[in-house]
């Protein structure tokens, strides 16, 4: 079914119980999401419908760019293994004059600052004081101790010399001017190794799980296993998420306080506005739709209660938007995370050259090489047909551009 409804269609098969309002006019939607999409709705337990950003894309276990409400139950799979990954930003009083001709040097401080990467080579050689404090007073090294004591298989052996640290992939951590020429910090990243872990080893409980039930229906993806409310293993899990999501949002505190100490050193005196955002894109949490308790996964969407502030980045050379939540009820009071992607990072790798990426991020100090291809902005949906097609969903209070990008 595509039947048009206001800014959004209808993506759901005819006759399904479980409608599927997709924001996708003028942006590519690939058949293997859309059949991803349409084995969500499936669910019993899924509803009253399910909600597409213009930023949809495959993923594992649920779509990239959906925001998938339940009823009494929880799928791991769709939340994923990058939990609470989001994105931070603030304004500064900086201007775009008080930046040096050449900005390698800045980048390269950051960089030293901030372990970017996979890896052993993404933590911290030795934990900075500063965020050994930070871990101390925020009590979550505690909460972690009293999870394991019922899941001992989740290591916490990574939480201090991953805190304040980049991880590879899509997180990124850059310098923006806004229209008017202010100076912006913006980052994306999440609950590192740890949370990775959480959400392997739940995924994983929830497949043992689907071979004891006694299913009255059909699940056509084993990773959409789930979790029933009532069963010890729901609240086990609720409580881990909330810990990633917790974990991800210090650690984008940590690295924003490493990234400005950095630049106090090497530009000219500045301080904070009360312009800031920090804003989770992969996360679950219970709220409050039509007069009902729902749990609310959003898998690559971002939270757009009206008035609520929001960041949705595009790719690297392309512009970033700060926006303003518009409350729309269809979407489940969300918005898009990003540009979203519009080829694999295989295919990314296969098709665009190097010299193609060099041309598209011309105008930003960032990594050149062939091993960020995948990261290129053609690997990515225009972000200009994204932010066209949700025009419903927010408003755009600042549109930055990137001067420094650094990636993992």
């Amino acid at each position: 079914m595509n039947t048009q409804h206001d800014n959004y269609e209808f993506l759901h098969a005819e006759g399904a119980a479980t409608p599927i309002k997709g924001w996708v006019r003028g942006v590519p939607l690939e058949t293997q999401a859309h059949r991803q999409l349409q084995n969500i709705a499936a669910l019993p337990f899924v509803g009253p419908w399910v909600a597409v950003m213009p930023d949809v894309h495959l993923g594992k276990g649920a779509t990239v760019g959906s925001v998938v409400p339940t009823r009494g139950a929880i799928i791991p799979a769709a939340v994923g293994v990058d939990i609470g990954c989001g994105m931070a930003a603030v304004r500064t009083t900086l201007r775009a004059s008080d930046l040096p001709d050449s900005l390698s040097q800045l980048r390269n401080s950051i960089e030293r600052s901030v372990p970017v990467g996979n890896g052993p080579g993404g933590n911290h050689r030795r934990v900075p004081d500063s965020i050994n404090t930070r871990l101390v007073k925020s009590g979550l090294a505690e909460r972690l101790a009293l999870i394991r004591q019922k899941h001992p298989k989740i290591r916490p052996d990574r939480i201090d010399v991953q805190a304040g640290t980049l991880g590879g992939g899509n997180h990124f951590i850059e310098i923006c001017l806004d229209e008017s020429g202010a100076v912006w910090v913006m980052l994306h990243s999440g609950s590192r190794g740890t949370g990775n872990l959480v959400g392997t080893y739940f995924i994983e409980l929830a497949r043992r799980q689907l071979e004891k039930r006694l299913l009255g229906f059909h699940l056509p993806d084993k990773d959409l296993a789930f979790f029933l409310e009532g069963e010890p293993l729901f609240d086990d899990y609720v409580e881990a998420v909330s810990w990633a999501q917790d974990y991800a949002r210090a650690n984008r505190e940590a690295m924003m306080e490493r990234v400005l100490h950095e630049m106090r050193h090497r530009l000219p005196k500045f301080q904070l506005e009360k312009l800031a955002v920090n804003c989770h894109h992969n996360y679950v949490q219970r709220e409050q739709h039509g007069g009902e308790s729902l749990l609310v996964t959003r898998k690559g969407a971002v939270s757009a209660r009206e008035g609520e502030l929001g960041i949705i980045p595009g790719s690297m050379g392309t512009r970033s938007y700060i926006v303003r939540g518009k409350g729309n009820a269809d979407s489940f009071h969300s918005c898009s995370h990003g540009a979203g992607r519009v080829m694999s990072r295989t295919a990314a790798r296969n098709s665009i050259t190097l010299k193609q990426h060099r041309e598209a991020t011309a105008h930003v100090e960032c990594r050149k090489d062939a091993g960020v291809i995948d990261e290129s902005p053609a690997a990515y949906k225009s972000i200009d047909a994204v932010m066209a097609a949700q025009t419903d969903l927010v408003e755009v209070v600042h549109t930055l551009r990137q001067v420094v990008c650094i990636k993992g």
